[in-house]
C-alpha cells in the first residue's frame, strides 16, 4: 500500500521483491514508490485524479501539481539520507494504512519523524485519495494545525480495548471519529480533534494508531496530529 506493483518497471520491482525477501508485492510501499524515480507508476496508481492530503503542503490535486509534489519529497528524501523503518500496515477492503518512521538527518542532528499515510482504494486497488499525517514540529520547530480531513462518522463503533481508552481520556480530549482501518491487531482511527481539557479548539485532523497484546489487551497508542499544545503520545491501559 498504496501504489500498484505493475505499474513499475521490471528492474525497479526486481529490485524492491530482493530488499524486501518477497516473491511477491500486493502493493509498493508509499516512500518505495516515491524513491523509485516512476512518476508515471505512481501517478498510474490514482483511479482519477490524483489527490494527496499533506500537513504542510495542504491539497494536492492534479497531475501536474502531484509531478511537482512527488519529485520535491523525493528530493528532501534523498538529501536528507531519509532511511524507512515499517512499523504497521493493514489493508482492508477500500482503505488502508501503513505507518512508518523516518530516520533523517537534521540540521540539529539525527531525528525519528513518526509518519502514516491513508489510502482510499478501489476493488482493483487503484487510490482514490492519500491522507498524510505527521507532525511538522520535529522538522521545522512549530505545529503545523490542519483543517478537517473528513467529516465525522455518527455511526462509527469503536472496538474492545480501544472504545475503553477513549473514554477513559473523554474528560480531557474529545475527538470526533471520522473512519476506522481495524484487522483485530492494530487499527488505525482518523479523527478531528475538537476540544483540549477545558479549551475549545478549531478542528484539526489525525490519526491514531492501536496496536493489541497476544492477550487483546491495549499494549500502545500512537497520535499523529499537530495540535497545539502537542498530544504526543497516549498512555496504554
Amino acid at each position: 500500500m498504496p501504489w500498484v506493483p505493475e505499474l513499475f518497471s521490471a528492474p525497479v520491482l526486481q529490485d524492491l521483491l530482493d530488499k524486501r525477501r518477497r516473491e511477491k508485492l500486493v502493493a509498493v510501499p508509499y516512500f518505495d514508490g516515491l524513491l523509485s524515480g516512476e512518476p508515471d507508476a505512481l501517478l498510474e496508481s490514482f483511479a482519477g485524479t490524483p489527490e494527496v492530503h499533506d500537513p504542510v503542503r495542504g491539497r494536492v490535486r492534479g497531475a501536474q501539481a502531484f509531478r511537482a509534489f512527488a519529485a520535491d519529497t523525493r528530493e528532501w528524501l534523498m538529501q536528507h539520507h531519509v532511511s524507512v523503518e515499517d512499523v504497521e500496515h493493514v489493508v482492508l477492503g477500500h482503505r488502508g494504512f501503513e505507518e512508518v518512521v523516518l530516520h533523517v538527518d537534521g540540521e540539529a542532528g539525527p531525528l525519528a519523524l513518526g509518519f502514516v499515510i491513508v489510502a482510499d482504494r478501489e476493488a482493483d486497488g487503484r487510490i482514490d485519495e492519500l491522507r498524510l499525517y505527521y507532525s511538522n514540529r520535529p522538522l521545522a520547530g512549530r505545529h503545523a494545525n490542519r483543517p478537517p480531513l473528513l467529516q465525522p462518522d455518527p455511526e462509527l463503533q469503536e472496538p474492545d480495548v480501544v472504545a475503553e481508552h477513549r473514554r477513559a481520556l473523554a474528560t480531557g480530549i474529545q475527538l470526533e471519529h471520522c473512519t476506522l482501518i481495524d484487522d483485530g491487531r492494530v487499527c488505525a482511527l482518523e479523527y478531528n480533534i475538537v476540544r483540549r481539557g477545558e479549551q475549545y479548539l478549531p478542528p484539526q485532523a489525525g490519526v491514531a494508531v492501536y496496536v493489541r497484546d497476544p492477550s487483546g489487551k491495549l499494549a500502545t497508542a500512537r497520535l499523529y496530529d499537530d495540535a497545539d499544545p502537542p498530544l504526543g503520545q497516549l498512555p496504554a491501559l
